[in-house]
């Protein structure tokens, strides 16, 4: 194991976020742009606390998924000053809470924030422990040349190279028709 559970949730939701951009989407389109789009996202995801379910809260998730995918990738110091300064502003407190059968973990602002806010200090944290563990070499960008998506390598060796089977397959017929 790379990670904690809650951090390799928290990442893998960050994913599926960043990867819901118009640029990273497998339809070409933004598939967060609508309160509907943040809906569907959310069923997907288990988030306690306040969800509003509306334009102002979608406006802010977007903003979020921006802020994210701008670190995204980036190097240690980076990433660092982004946790630092992220979890100021929130004026974050970690806390250890245990809820969903999810088991131990830390929630760093209270369930009555925004939605963005605390999809936003999820992120520090989960940096965090990425920062810790000195693998932010797993936090990638796909390799696949017309792809932008994104992708958090939690295979054993580090290998993984595509966001998803697909990406590979295509850039694997490419390989295989150039050679023909």
């Amino acid at each position: 194991m790379l990670f904690t559970h809650d951090t390799e949730l928290n990442l893998t939701f960050l994913q599926a976020l960043l990867d819901t951009a118009a640029e990273a989407s497998e339809s070409g389109t933004d598939e967060l742009a609508t309160t509907a789009d943040l809906a569907a996202l959310l069923s997907r995801w288990s988030f306690t606390g306040r969800i509003d379910r509306d334009e102002p809260e979608l406006a802010g998730v977007r903003e979020t998924r921006d802020r994210v995918r701008a670190i995204w990738g980036a190097d240690e110091a980076e990433v660092v000053a982004w946790v630092n300064e992220t979890l100021a502003e929130a004026k974050a407190v970690p806390r250890v809470v245990d809820h969903d059968g999810i088991g131990w973990h830390i929630h760093a602002i209270g369930d009555d924030a925004p939605l963005a806010k605390r999809i936003l200090v999820e992120a520090a944290m989960a940096f965090v422990d990425v920062v810790r563990a000195g693998r932010l070499d797993r936090l990638r960008d796909c390799e696949a040349d017309d792809c932008a998506g994104v992708f958090v390598d939690l295979s054993k060796n580090g290998s993984k190279r595509f966001c998803s089977t697909r990406c590979g397959n295509r850039m694997a017929v490419r390989a295989y028709r150039a050679r023909r």
